[in-house]
């Protein structure tokens, strides 16, 4: 049998490790375009200075030694500076004013969706609503995305980019992140299964003829898988905020993400993307201390019964 710290251990390893294997992915990934890097973000007809700019961005000297001093710059707040996006400036600038939004942005969209779970877990929301649910969850996030930045331009006109309107392009871009692509659907169905599963097991009808509250015996055992459902929900957010900010005009981190993609800003690509692995590590690591907790309070919980 499989030792309770097995699984909690390897989410934490795996949590230590995403923030060195994307950025590590990445630096791979410009190596293996065909040609020299410093060359394809400045080539030599149309650019002066390659072999200067490729010594400023580190990119002369190999793949290693441009991933090791970019992770040791990182490591102290240090990200360089765009090369593309807004050339010269510092790129831990940029994210610093993106990251607000897309905070913003996916803290609005988990609100509908924690209301799914807690009322698939209390049966506030009856099952017979699920279809209906998977209904509208099978519009993908850009097709809604699309329908509100039509709605904010009809709506507003000259003023599309004002503060009202991108209070609206922000409200609207959480409403589509928490309903389309299945978001709210699957946080419903997802938590309706894990605890209707739950109520089958024996120490539940025993905590009822008790007398006790179902679902407050369930939490402790579920929460684990709750902190996993919750990890893969914000996940599923970030991938879709990024068609979001880009379709509605939301200056956010997927927008910064989408922006160094296109113009090959491989340090704005680093730096977002790795913004984004340590998000996910921290969920991870979010997920293996419940898993933890949980465990101990198993183990301690014959010791308590008996001196009760």
């Amino acid at each position: 049998m499989k030792a309770w710290w097995v699984r909690p251990g390897v989410r934490l390893l795996a949590a230590f490790a995403l923030p060195l294997l994307v950025p590590g992915i990445i630096t791979a990934f410009i190596w293996a375009l065909p040609g020299d890097p410093a060359e394809i973000i400045c080539p030599p007809a149309t650019c002066g200075g390659t072999a200067e700019l490729a010594a400023r961005w580190n990119l002369d000297a190999g793949p290693w030694n441009f991933f090791t001093r970019w992770v040791g710059s990182a490591l102290q707040g240090e990200f360089g500076r765009s090369w593309r996006v807004e050339q010269g400036l510092p790129v831990a600038d940029l994210l610093w004013e993106s990251t607000p939004i897309t905070v913003a942005l996916v803290l609005l969209a988990l609100v509908p969706i924690a209301l799914g779970a807690v009322g698939a877990a209390t049966g506030l929301i009856p099952e017979r609503a699920d279809g209906a649910f998977a209904t509208v969850g099978l519009v993908p996030a850009l097709v809604f995305a699309l329908l509100g930045s039509a709605a904010i331009v009809v709506r507003f006109g000259a003023g599309a980019f004002g503060d009202e309107a991108n209070l609206w392009r922000l409200v609207i871009g959480a409403a589509v992140l928490g309903i389309s692509d299945g978001a709210f659907a699957s946080a419903v169905s997802g938590v309706r299964g894990l605890f209707a599963a739950e109520r089958n097991q024996r120490y539940v009808s025993i905590a009822v003829l008790r007398g006790e509250e179902p679902l407050t015996n369930m939490l402790p055992n579920v929460a684990p898988a709750l902190a996993g459902q919750l990890r893969a929900r914000v996940l599923h957010l970030l991938s879709g905020a990024v068609v979001v900010e880009v379709v509605l005009g939301l200056t956010g981190v997927g927008d910064l993400l989408w922006a160094g993609t296109l113009l090959q800003d491989f340090g704005v690509v680093l730096a977002a993307a790795t913004a984004f692995a340590v998000l996910s590590a921290a969920l991870l690591s979010i997920q293996a201390l419940v898993e933890v907790a949980v465990a101990l309070h198993v183990r301690r919980a014959p010791a308590l019964t008996e001196a009760a």
